[in-house]
């Protein structure tokens, strides 16, 4: 898991996929065993989690963000994977196709790269006013370059400058930002990826400080605080995840099962923090969110 282990996001993304075993007919402590490792975001965790995971020599291994999924498939190409919250999968050479994945690996992807344009429509209908946009990235991420194409194709019909800001950890993000805000009329994207995830809160408490509107890919940014976000509810994708894991223990492939896209997007709005930015937010979007955080 690309979390930590107590972070609350992570106990319902856990409880989503157990409870879609259960419903399965797999009980974890009775015909089924469960090791976990967290990654917490930090790569050079993955790198020492994933042989330790192959070591078991388990029946199939669940794995959320491509980097991970990668470390493994260069350990193994015999035990099933099944990925969640993996972007452009088959660019990344992960599997050969989303139909036919073909070797022992498939799941479900978060993002197809036009998301990347609604994230900079929506951070400037809830702050008119931006004229920049900082779009956090982690250069390591392959995806990261096909979400900024789209956000540069997007940006001069909106008046908006984006500039990438290439950063790997809370630190080097902190740094750019504040150098960023230092002139007016600045928002922020900030793009999914894991040391965001995992340092969310230094995020969300950051763009607060800096008065900056920020949007997010995820909901539970904008529970703990966040402004805006638009993506797939990826706790539903752990939920889905159970039923690719239980036809694998019944002896179907990887190699046969298609990969899935998301079946549902959210959109939340945190107007607390709308408030505190002193903005106001147009009622067209109000009624076009799934969520209204007061």
């Amino acid at each position: 898991m690309n979390l930590a282990a107590d972070d609350p996001q992570s106990a319902k993304e856990i409880s989503a996929f157990l409870d879609g075993l259960q419903e399965r007919g797999w009980t974890p402590g009775g015909n089924l065993q469960i090791e976990y490792r967290w990654g917490a975001g930090d790569h050079e965790l993955d790198r020492k989690y994933a042989p330790e995971l192959v070591a078991f020599a388990p029946d199939v291994l669940l794995v959320a963000g491509g980097t991970t999924v990668g470390l493994l498939q260069n350990l193994t190409r015999t035990v099933p994977i099944v990925f969640v919250e993996v972007t452009d999968p088959v660019n990344r050479g992960l599997v050969a196709s989303l139909a036919q994945p073909g070797g022992n690996t498939t799941g479900f992807t978060q993002f197809e790269f036009s998301i990347a344009g609604k994230w900079l429509e929506l951070l400037k209908q809830i702050a008119p006013n931006v004229r920049r946009a900082a779009i956090i990235r982690d250069p390591s991420e392959t995806s990261a370059i096909g979400q900024f194409a789209v956000l540069q194709a997007t940006a001069p019909r909106l008046g908006v400058e984006v500039r990438p800001v290439d950063a790997r950890d809370i630190t080097e993000i902190e740094r750019a930002m504040a150098s960023f805000a230092r002139d007016p009329d600045g928002g922020m994207v900030m793009t999914p990826t894991g040391a965001a995830r995992g340092h969310r809160e230094a995020i969300i408490a950051l763009a607060a400080r800096l008065k900056l509107p920020a949007v997010y890919a995820y909901r539970y940014y904008v529970t703990d605080g966040g402004l805006i976000s638009y993506g797939p509810d990826v706790t539903e994708q752990c939920r889905r995840a159970a039923e690719y894991v239980d036809r694998i223990l019944k002896g179907e492939k990887p190699a046969n099962m298609p990969v899935q896209a998301p079946t549902k997007y959210q959109m939340v709005i945190n107007l607390r923090t709308a408030k505190a930015l002193g903005l106001s937010v147009p009622q067209s979007l109000q009624a076009s969110v799934d969520e209204v955080i007061e």
